[in-house]
């Protein structure tokens, strides 16, 4: 819970090195918070709203984190772009996200581990 909230409280920061352990379980808690509130909208009948809601706050975060991530791995943010190209984009992504981070310190900073 501490790497979401840490990541929660960084949502601006796109600069700086995001360490897989934050990356990961910032997508694990976002993915169980959008398990939970689709069955709150099931159930109240809201129609998506509550995980509309959450997904437009947790976006900028995301994002944040999403890009921290591929700095950590000596990557450009705007490697995030490449997400938009089907199917592989994300693949990318994927690959990007699960590399280890590049030892010692590089052009985005110091080494977070």
């Amino acid at each position: 819970m501490d790497w979401y909230l840490k990541a929660l409280k960084n949502y601006v920061g796109f600069s700086g090195r995001a360490r897989r352990t934050e990356y990961w379980m910032f997508v694990l808690f976002n993915l169980i918070a959008a398990i939970v509130l689709g069955i709150a909208d099931a159930v109240l009948g809201t129609g998506g709203l509550l995980g509309a809601v959450y997904a437009l706050a947790v976006f900028l975060p995301g994002l944040a984190v999403a890009i921290r991530r591929l700095h950590d791995t000596s990557r450009s943010g705007w490697w995030i772009l490449i997400g938009f190209v089907p199917i592989v984009g994300i693949i990318v992504l994927l690959v990007f996200a699960v590399q280890d981070s590049t030892p010692g310190s590089n052009e985005y900073g110091p080494c977070p581990k």
